[in-house]
C-alpha cells in the first residue's frame, strides 16, 4: 500500500498531469477552475473518495489526453482512499490517446493497485516491465514506490538499494532527510511484522549500515533511550554515515535542526575497529552509562570518534572543526603521546593513559589512567605503613613485570624501605619453584646440608629453610598465575610472610580463590563494593534488565571517565576531586589523576576489605 508521503506530493503531481496533456484550460463545457479547487481541496482534507467522484466528474467533461489526466487522478484518490476496485476500473477506462508522461503513470498506478489488493509479488513483476525514467521528478516518483514494493515483497536490502538511487534525484537535504527518516522508519516496520533482514550479506558497507539499523530502530521504540550505548556504537562503526542525521533524531532524541557543523560537543576518541577494539568498547559502554545516569538537562552532545579508522591527530583535528569543546581520549599510550604532540590551541584533553614519565604533558592536557605501576606505588606505601620494610618480589617476565617492579622498588626505597632481591617467572609455565626458591635462599640452605654431611660424613635429617630476613613479599601478577604462586609460596615455608600483590590477582571466584588465602591487595571500589559503586550497579541493571555490557574494570574506568570529564568542564581543573567507582580520584601538579584504592585481603576465598590505614 502507498505511504501517506503521497498525500503531500500529489497536488503537484495533478498540476503536472493536466499541464502534460496539453490543456490550457478544460474546455468549453466545464466550470473548471471552482470544480478543479474543490477535487484538490477535498484531496488536501484527506477526503479522497470525495476528490476521486470529482475528478471522474471532471474526466466525464472532457476528451482525449485532457480526460486520460483526470482519470489518472482520480484512480491515484481512490488508492489513497483504499478503494482498490475502484481504482482498477477507473484504470481500465483510460484508453489512446496517452502522453507519455501520461503511459508511465498509468503503470505506476498499475502497480499501486497491486499493493492495495495485496499483491505484493504481482507489483514487483510489473515494476520490473517498467523502465526507469531518466527525468528527475519521474525517476524519483519510480524509484520511492520501487522501494514500497521491495519492503511490502521482504526484499529489504533491496529497498535500502532503492532508496540510495533515488536520493541522486531529489534536489534538496531537506527531501534527502525526509527520505531518510522514512526509510529508516520503514527498517523499524519490517522488523517489527518479523521480515528476515540479515545485515551480514551485503557486501556494501552504506547498505550494511542501513540493515543493522533495523533492529536498533524496533528496540528503541519498544525502550526509549535504553538502546543509547547500542546506537552510539552503530555511530561508532559507521563514521559519516547517511543515516547518522535521522538516527540521531529518531533514536538519539538529539535536535537535528541545527547543522552538526560546529556544534559544542563533548568528543570520546576510542579505537572501537582495531586490536584494541574489545577493551574501547567497555570503555564506551561505561561512558555512555555515566552520561545516561546524569540528569538530561546537565547532559552534553556527545560524538565518538573512532582512532581506528581515523589516527589521533585526524580525530582531534575533526573533533575540533566540529565544535568539541572537551576530548576525551585517545586510548592507547601510542596515541597520547600522539595527541600530547598535537600544536595548540585546541580544547582541553583528558587522555585515557598516561605519557611516559619523562614526557611532559601540554597546557590543557589531562591523564587518566588505570596504571599498574601507580598500583605498585600505593603497594610499596602500604608495606611501609604496616612497619615492613625488607622483603623480597616475584613478578612475571616481560614489560609489564618489569614495569611494575621498578615502579615499586622506587617507591618502597623512597620511603627507607629494600628490596633484599627479586626473581622473574615466565608465566607461560606452571612451575615456579627455581624461582621461589631462589629468592628463599632454599638453595642455601640445601647447599649446607650437603657440607655438614660432607664434614661428618654421615646422613643428617634435614629440614630445609628459608631466609629469616624477609618481612614481607612482593608478588605481582594476574590472578590466573597468583592462583598458582600463592599456594607454591606456601609449600616453599613462605605461607606465614605477609603477601602483596596488585589488582591484577583478582578475577571474582570464591572457588578459584581459596588458595589465595592471605594476599593482601589494593583494587578499586566497583571490584571490592561498596558505594558509589553499588548504586552504579544497580543503574546498570535497570538499564540492561538482560545483561547488557560486559561491566568490568574498563566499564568502570569510562564511567568514571564520563565523570571527571564533567568536572573539567567549565571549573577550576585543580581542585577536582571524585569518590569514583575506580578509587578515589585527585589531579596532581601534572594534572595526572592519582586514584587512591581500597584495600582487600582473601579470607576463604573471598576478599574482606581491610582498614583505609593500618591499625
Amino acid at each position: 500500500m502507498p505511504t501517506a508521503r503521497w498525500i503531500f506530493r500529489w497536488i503537484g503531481v495533478a498540476t503536472a498531469l493536466l499541464a502534460l496533456s496539453g490543456c490550457p484550460s478544460l474546455g468549453p463545457m466545464t466550470t473548471a477552475p471552482p470544480t478543479l479547487d474543490r477535487a484538490q481541496a477535498q484531496a488536501r482534507q484527506g477526503d479522497h473518495a470525495s476528490a476521486a467522484a470529482t475528478y471522474e466528474a471532471l474526466a466525464a467533461q472532457n476528451s482525449g489526453t485532457e480526460q486520460n489526466g483526470f482519470l489518472l487522478l482520480a484512480a491515484h484518490e481512490f488508492i489513497l482512499a483504499r478503494h482498490g476496485d475502484d481504482a482498477a476500473r477507473v484504470l481500465a477506462a483510460i484508453a489512446p490517446p496517452l502522453t507519455p508522461d501520461q503511459t508511465f503513470e498509468k503503470q505506476m498506478l498499475g502497480v499501486e493497485i497491486a499493493l492495495a489488493r495485496s499483491q505484493p509479488q504481482q507489483a514487483w513483476q510489473q515494476l520490473a516491465s517498467i523502465t526507469e525514467p531518466r527525468n528527475a521528478p519521474l525517476a524519483a516518483r519510480y524509484l520511492e514506490l520501487k522501494e514500497d514494493v521491495a519492503f511490502a515483497t521482504g526484499r529489504v536490502a533491496d529497498a535500502v538499494r532503492t532508496e540510495i538511487a533515488r536520493e541522486r534525484w531529489l534536489p534538496s537535504g531537506a527531501e534527502r532527510n525526509a527520505a531518510r527518516r522514512d526509510l529508516l522508519r520503514s527498517l523499524r516496520d519490517a522488523n517489527e511484522r518479523g521480515v528476515k533482514i540479515e545485515p551480514r550479506t551485503a557486501a556494501d558497507r552504506t547498505v550494511r549500515g542501513w540493515l543493522e539499523l533495523a533492529s536498533l530502530a524496533a528496540a528503541a521504540a519498544r525502550s526509549p533511550g535504553a538502546t543509547a550505548p547500542e546506537v552510539e556504537a552503530w555511530r561508532t562503526r559507521y563514521p559519516g554515515h547517511p543515516a547518522d542525521q535521522a538516527v540521531r533524531a529518531e533514536l538519539l532524541g538529539i535536535d537535528t535542526s541545527v547543522s552538526a557543523h560546529g556544534v559544542a560537543h563533548v568528543a570520546l576518541l576510542l579505537p572501537l575497529s582495531g586490536r584494541q577494539s574489545g577493551a574501547a568498547v567497555s570503555v564506551r559502554e561505561g561512558f555512555m552509562t555515566a552520561y545516561y545516569n546524569a540528569a538530561a538537562s546537565d547532559r552534553p552532545r556527545v560524538r565518538v570518534y573512532d582512532t581506528a579508522e581515523l589516527s589521533a591527530a585526524e580525530a582531534i583535528s575533526s573533533a575540533v572543526q566540529e565544535g568539541a569543546e572537551l576530548i576525551v581520549g585517545p586510548l592507547t599510550r601510542d596515541e597520547v603521546t600522539a595527541a600530547a604532540d598535537l600544536p595548540s590551541p585546541h580544547p582541553p584533553v583528558l587522555a585515557l593513559n598516561f605519557l611516559s614519565a619523562d614526557r611532559p604533558a601540554p597546557d590543557s592536557f589531562y591523564q587518566f589512567a588505570l596504571s599498574p605501576e601507580d598500583e605498585a606505588r600505593q603497594v610499596a606505601r602500604r608495606v611501609l605503613a604496616d612497619g615492613r620494610k625488607r622483603g623480597i618480589a616475584l613478578v612475571p617476565t616481560g614489560d609489564w613485570g618489569a614495569r611494575v617492579l621498578s615502579a615499586f622498588e622506587q617507591e618502597l626505597t623512597a620511603g627507607g624501605g629494600f628490596l633484599l632481591t627479586n626473581a622473574a617467572f615466565d608465566a607461560a609455565r606452571t612451575d615456579y619453584a627455581d624461582e621461589i626458591t631462589q629468592v628463599l635462599r632454599i638453595n642455601d640452605s640445601h647447599a649446607r646440608h650437603r657440607r655438614l654431611e660432607s664434614i661428618l660424613g654421615a646422613q643428617l635429617q634435614f629440614e630445609p629453610r628459608r631466609r629469616g630476613d624477609i618481612e614481607f613479599i612482593f608478588a605481582a601478577s594476574p590472578a590466573n598465575i597468583a592462583r598458582l604462586l600463592r599456594p607454591q609460596l606456601r609449600f616453599h615455608f613462605a605461607g606465614d610472610i605477609p603477601t602483596y600483590a596488585t589488582s591484577e590477582a583478582f578475577e571474582p571466584d570464591p572457588v578459584a580463590n581459596e588458595d589465595m588465602q592471605g594476599l593482601m591487595f589494593p583494587d578499586m571500589p566497583w571490584m571490592l563494593g561498596g558505594e558509589p559503586a553499588d548504586s552504579v550497579r544497580a543503574a546498570a541493571r535497570d538499564a540492561w534488565p538482560t545483561g547488557g555490557p560486559r561491566r568490568n574494570r574498563l566499564f568502570a574506568f569510562g564511567y568514571d571517565a564520563y565523570r571527571l570529564a564533567m568536572n573539567l568542564r567549565g571549573k577550576n581543573p585543580s581542585g577536582v576531586t571524585l569518590d569514583g567507582v575506580t578509587g578515589r580520584l585527585s589531579l596532581d601538579a601534572n594534572r595526572r589523576v592519582q586514584r587512591e584504592l581500597a584495600w582487600a585481603q582473601f579470607q576463604n576465598g573471598q576478599p574482606r576489605l581491610l582498614p583505609a590505614t593500618p591499625q
